[in-house]
Order: C-alpha cells, then structure tokens, then sequence
C-alpha cells in the first residue's frame, strides 16, 4: 500500500494531520496548543492531542516536531519562519490593542475585533497591515467606516498600517459564506472591544462549531475596551451630532460615493468583497476558494474525504485565476486582500 495512502490509525491522528495540511498551505506549522484550539472535525480534549502526537505511528510518518512546532514532514523549514513572524506579531500586539481601542471609541461602532495575519499571530514583520472587523450600529455603517479611514490616514502618518477592511452592522453578523476558510476567519477574530457582539456573531454562525469545535473562544483573549464612562460620554455625544435626517442623509451620501467607486473593482472575476447597506466587505482579491481547493488536493492526494470546504455540499466555482500553486505561496494563514480608502 502506498503508505501516503494508509489508512489513520485514530480519529485523532486524522484530525491533527487534517489541521495540520491546511496551516501548511499558508506554510503555518502549528504549536500543541493551536492544533488543540483550530482542530478540524473533532472535538478533543489537549490530552488526546498530545497521545496522538506521541502514539501515533500513523501520525509520526507524516508529521514532525521541530522546536515547538508541528509541521508536515519535509516541511520543517517552514518553522523557522514561523518563529520569526511570532516575535514581530508579538512587537506588533501592542499597536493593534492601541489603535483597536480608539477604533472601539468612533461613534456607533459597537465592536472592534483584529483579524488577518496579525490575529494569528503570523504578520510578517513590524510594518505589517493591521486587520480590523468593526461592527456597528444598524443604518451607520458608511458613516463608521468612514471615521474609521480617517483614523487610518492620521495612523500613516506615524508609520501605522491599519485596514478596518470589513464593517458589518448588527444585524448582519450571519455570515452567508459557509465553509473552513470562513469559520477559521471567525474562530481566529480576536475581540478587544464589544465582547457580547462577538459572542452573538459567533452563535450567529453556529455552523462554524461543526468545522472547528474545539475553537469556541478566541485563541488569543483580551479584556473587553468597549467604550465607559467619559469615552462612552464622548461617542454618545458624537452619535447625536450624527443622528436623525442629517445623519441619515450622510450615509447615504458616503453609500452613493463608495459604491460608484467600489463597484468596478467589486464585480471582477475573483472578488469576494460584499458591498450594501449592511456591510463592507474589501475584499477585492479572495484568496479562500484557491486555498480550499489546495486543501481539497492535500486531502485527495493522502486518501482523506473531503469535509467542510464547500457550502451545502457543493463547492464553489471560483473565477479561473490560474494554477492554485502559483496563487498561494506568498499568502499567510490569516491574510486577506483589501480596499479601505
């Protein structure tokens, strides 16, 4: 038998290897505890993890450890970048934590989350994008958005890379995308402002459970910085300034301006950006439905069914962008392509 082939040895060791297939693609090797946190399909308790991991003959064919990491066998190289992109993740934390608690203060925002590269803890290096998730207020979104850009021209100015790239109302916290590269994107979210709106998006998307179900808290935690006292006074104040018909006919001013601007490059073939009233997706170059189908191909060539990378049981047909292999090497778990200004 062709021993990429063999069949498993444990549900477990399946698991693991699964996980650990699909970090590979964005060359993301995996500590104990993330393969605990982010395992695919099963839920498992750190204990089972680690007996796999010393127990599994199966597993130990297929699968290294090299300082600390886990990573597919002959891919052991890519450890060592993955330290490095942790220790300027690590320099970076606490500029996003800063300029995410500002963020959390513009009027009507209701919950900032980072997300990308960086909420993995896998930025490249101290000058890297810094990913946002706002949420805010039904019928505010354009005008929240737009503070948010603000704030990001005044932060180039001293260096700073944010991209609040995805800003979605209240009301639209279901996410309509149902696969593993969409529930990683939410499991991965780590919150610092507005925690019961995360909880609620994240019930909101139960489905997400089933994928990765031992991922029901963020990996990363901080405490919550939603706006008190005199900052909540302060945003309280601006949201009355921006109330009532004058607030209503700016954001459909703002609406009208972006959109004539967006909609060229939202409709291109390879977008997933989602452009209306309720939310602001940038993401003009998608890079989930390659990665997916790179995964399909890992899974394919060690004899794994696939699970959980299409919605509804059939899987997309993205726009042709050519051969996967060349869409992917430079992306990293985490990383999304975006529009802001």
């Amino acid at each position: 038998m062709n021993r990429d082939t063999a069949p498993p040895d444990s549900r477990a060791a399946e698991a693991i290897f699964r996980t650990l297939l699909y970090g590979d693609i964005f060359s993301f090797p995996m500590t104990e505890a993330e393969l605990h946190h982010f395992l695919i399909g099963l839920s498992a308790s750190r204990r089972d993890i680690r007996r796999a991991l010393d127990q599994s003959a199966w597993l130990a064919a297929r699968v290294e450890r090299v300082n600390g990491y886990c990573a597919i066998r002959e891919r052991s190289q890519t450890a060592a970048e993955r330290h490095r992109r942790d220790a300027a993740s690590r320099r970076l934390w606490p500029l996003a934590r800063r300029y995410g608690v500002i963020l959390a203060h513009l009027p009507f925002v209701r919950m900032v989350a980072l997300t990308g590269a960086l909420a993995m803890r896998n930025a490249d290096d101290e000058q890297d994008d810094i990913d946002y998730l706002l949420v805010t207020v039904p019928g505010r979104v354009w005008l929240a958005r737009a503070m948010a850009v603000l704030m990001v021209r005044l932060a180039r100015l001293w260096g700073v890379n944010l991209c609040p790239n995805y800003v979605l109302a209240e009301t639209a916290l279901v996410q309509s995308r149902q696969d593993l590269f969409i529930a990683h994107e939410l499991a991965q979210m780590v919150p610092l402002a507005g925690l019961s709106i995360y909880q609620a998006m994240r019930a909101a998307n139960g489905w997400s459970s089933k994928m990765l179900p031992n991922a029901r808290q963020p990996f990363y935690q901080e405490p919550d910085r939603r706006p008190r006292g005199l900052g909540r006074a302060v945003q309280w104040i601006g949201e009355l300034l921006l109330s009532g018909p004058f607030g209503d006919a700016l954001e459909r001013w703002e609406q009208r301006r972006k959109l004539r601007k967006f909609s060229a490059e939202a409709s291109k073939p390879g977008s997933a950006a989602q452009i209306d009233a309720e939310r602001v997706k940038g993401h003009f170059n998608d890079y989930g439905y390659p990665a997916l189908e790179d995964y399909r191909k890992r899974l394919a060539r060690y004899a794994l069914a696939d699970e959980f990378t299409s919605h509804g049981g059939q899987h997309p047909q993205p726009a042709p962008r050519g051969p996967v292999e060349s869409a992917l090497p430079a992306v990293r778990l985490g990383q999304s392509e975006s529009g802001v200004d």
